[in-house]
């Protein structure tokens, strides 16, 4: 039996932040879908707010510090990602992208990605659309259907009738996203798959770092 390993990258700001907040929220989801195909699975949050400035020195020096060289092969050795982003300026925060430009552009093909974002109004979700799915279909990542999006207004509102609530559409993204992990375990093209057990035959803990 093997063990998926799922990665969700969290670029809030703040603590507590509304973005890891939906980062928590979407993995959950993913990990439910995967239980409910008796996958299991391994789940890392990478905090791009510890990483800021190691990120601004490799952008000019080339070089990753080892904090960030562990968090660039966490996300490219992943079977699943999961995305999320603050609103910046109508667009992806510049602390979301600078990390992304040091993914090298093949690392990510065929990688399934869930995409998320917050914001304080509804007018910017369609920073999904027309900055985060066009960076991903760059990097020739597979997104998934359902971007999740979420406003201030979402955190225990009533959604409407296309949409959903919040936890509805957070629900069918990890269902799309867990999906996706799932075929490609089963048919044995996942990039990436750990063994339950370590070298030396003790199991494997599953944790959030």
């Amino acid at each position: 039996m093997t063990t998926l390993k799922l990665v969700a990258v969290s670029a809030g700001l703040s603590v507590p932040s509304s973005t890891r907040l939906l980062a928590d929220r979407l993995t959950e989801a993913v990990r439910d879908g995967l239980g409910e195909r008796e996958v299991d699975v391994r789940v890392r949050v990478v905090e791009l707010r510890e990483l800021a400035v190691p990120i601004a020195n490799n952008l000019v020096t080339g070089f990753p510090a080892p904090a960030l060289g562990e968090a660039i092969e966490a996300v490219t050795e992943a079977d699943g990602l999961i995305a999320v982003t603050p609103v910046f300026t109508a667009s992806y925060s510049g602390l979301f992208k600078s990390f992304f430009d040091l993914i090298e552009p093949h690392a990510l093909t065929g990688r399934p990605v869930l995409i998320g974002a917050t914001g304080g109004t509804a007018r910017h979700s369609l920073v999904l659309e027309h900055a985060l799915r066009p960076l991903f279909a760059y990097l020739r990542a597979l997104v998934v259907p359902t971007a999740v999006y979420a406003a201030s207004e979402d955190w225990g509102g009533t959604g409407d009738a296309r949409s959903g609530t919040l936890p509805e559409r957070i629900a069918r993204a990890g269902r799309e996203l867990a999906g996706l992990m799932a075929a490609g375990a089963t048919a044995g093209t996942t990039p990436h798959r750990v063994s339950d057990a370590a070298a030396d035959g003790s199991p494997r803990v599953n944790q959030f770092v």
